[in-house]
């Protein structure tokens, strides 16, 4: 029997998380698989010897997307060439909807005859439904992380399954104990704040201002007040450099300790994405703050289709976590 060959694709670290945990179980099922393509430090861990350095492709917002276009395009170069010469049994590009697309459009014409999927279906439900048609054209089917998804594609004829979000079940199985980590930092009952600055650069830039301005107003006002941070390891140099100088004196913890943490705060205040569901598991009460650059901002509220940025108020159909965006976020 030929060994099973697959090509995956992350450019993101909640994309490089499901990468990893795509291979674990792959490797569970058949344990000789051969894995090519591009991800970050958890696929690399997975076993995954990566054709490039993602970081420059895990951006967000139309002048980070703009910037990182000529890296974007020459990397999609390479893996298109990669499957030409690996000839893989099937390609899964997963999440980084902008960098599967050009993916897509040159597998179509390099390599039509290998089976492509999506694994993270575009948010249509969101924003720009149109979307479905490329999925349509240029998939053999997509793997969704969300009950309510599936829908949304086979209705125009696209095969689609839903399969759950490995981050948000990793989160569960890892849920933290929250008195072992105050036992471990000598807190006591000393009132904790969870602040997660995301774990992309921009975000930790953009966020770190008004995240450590609210932070100072809680200090003045809440007697012995500690805050703990779990930093991602894209941006660790840089989230450490801003948590420096927050009042608090913050705990930075890695994702060994993450869910602890998370489960010993009285609250968090986060940037939108996969930190909030993951307080949620955690029973920790939440405020999410988000702001991106004025341009993507406009364009954004031009598309989007809900008005909730949380999948958790996504899910509820309500605000179930507040939402404090763009101007709101200070």
């Amino acid at each position: 029997m030929s060994l099973l060959k697959v090509l995956l694709t992350a450019v993101e670290p909640s994309g490089d998380a499901i990468g990893a945990s795509l291979m674990e179980s792959i490797r569970a099922r058949k344990p000789e698989t051969v894995f090519v393509g591009c991800g970050g430090a958890e696929m690399t861990r997975a076993g995954l010897e990566s054709l490039f350095d993602i970081a420059p492709l895990s951006v967000i917002g139309l002048g980070d997307v703009l910037r990182a276009a000529p890296a974007a395009f020459e990397r999609a170069d390479r893996i298109a060439e990669a499957v030409v010469r690996e000839k893989p049994d099937v390609a899964v590009l997963i999440d980084g909807w902008a960098f599967a697309r050009l993916v897509a459009m040159r597998l179509k014409k390099t390599s039509p005859e290998t089976m492509l999927l999506k694994f993270a279906a575009p948010q249509v439900w969101a924003s720009r439904p149109g979307r479905v048609k490329f999925v349509k054209s240029h998939f053999d089917a997509v793997l969704c992380l969300l009950p309510f998804e599936p829908p949304y594609f086979s209705a125009e004829g696209v095969r689609a399954e839903f399969v759950g979000n490995p981050n948000f079940q990793a989160a569960w199985r890892a849920r933290g104990d929250g008195a072992a980590f105050r036992a471990r930092h000598r807190l006591g009952d000393t009132p904790l704040l969870a602040v997660m600055l995301g774990s992309r650069s921009t975000e930790v830039r953009r966020l770190s201002k008004p995240f450590g301005e609210a932070v100072a107003l809680l200090a003045d006002r809440i007697r012995g007040l500690r805050v703990v941070s779990a930093v991602a390891p894209s941006v660790e140099r840089l989230a450490r450099a801003k948590l420096a100088a927050f009042a608090g004196d913050p705990i930075i913890v890695g994702s060994e300790e993450k869910n602890d943490a998370m489960a010993a705060a009285n609250v968090g205040l986060t940037a939108s994405g996969t930190a909030s569901t993951e307080l949620a598991i955690n029973r920790t009460p939440m405020v999410v703050g988000y702001r991106l650059d004025p341009l993507t901002a406009l364009w954004a509220k031009a598309v989007l289709k809900t008005p909730y940025v949380s999948i958790i108020n996504v899910a509820g159909g309500r605000f179930v976590i507040p939402e404090l965006l763009q101007g709101e976020c200070n």
